[in-house]
């Protein structure tokens, strides 16, 4: 029922915010050089690598590393990067990683390539087994603004009373937070 209904979600949402997509992919365009989407190493189901697309915020010398692990985040955000952030409209391709079957709407957020911590810290807990999401419980506890650890106990949480009416809470709950831009670091 969770696959049938990401499917779903997944092409309706495509159809609604096709308009805005296509705004965003010309705004990234026009106010930085390099191309429109950034494709990220992330580790999905079962520590699977996979490629999660998101409009690019950054600038293309960025290093690949956590946005938290940088010096200076700012320094490295596009002209609208911050304000893309901000929206969550730089999370809107990962439509495409729904659809695909690599992501779910709900799951823990999956880990970039190289969070070996968090890795590790999810294995451990058994969370690796779960379909990563574009929003999880943690997101919408505190999103940015959470330890590692305490991310992760989050995500144990999830993975023990998530249901279908659970997943519909936490997505009522991310668009309560995205509205409000709470959480957010850049």
């Amino acid at each position: 029922m969770k696959r049938a209904f990401d499917i779903l979600m997944a092409l309706l949402a495509g159809l609604l915010l096709l308009v805005p997509m296509g705004l965003t992919a010309l705004a990234v365009r026009f106010t930085s050089p390099g191309p429109i989407l950034h494709m990220s190493r992330r580790i999905g189901r079962d520590n699977r690598e996979f490629f999660m697309p998101k409009f690019r915020t950054m600038r293309v010398d960025t290093p690949d590393v956590a946005t938290h692990l940088l010096t200076d985040p700012k320094i490295w955000l596009t002209p609208i990067g911050s304000w893309l952030r901000k929206s969550s409209l730089d999370e809107l391709p990962q439509l495409w990683s729904i659809l695909r079957g690599d992501m779910s709407f709900v799951g823990p957020r999956p880990a970039l390539h190289n969070q070996q911590d968090l890795i590790a810290l999810r294995t451990g807990a058994g969370v690796h087994r779960l379909v990563p999401g574009l929003t999880g419980w943690a997101q919408v506890n505190g999103r940015d603004e959470r330890s590692i650890p305490d991310k992760v106990k989050l995500d144990v949480e999830y993975l023990h009373r998530r249901s279908f009416f659970f997943d519909l809470w936490i997505l009522w709950l991310t668009v309560a937070r995205v509205l409000q831009r709470e959480g957010i670091a850049h």
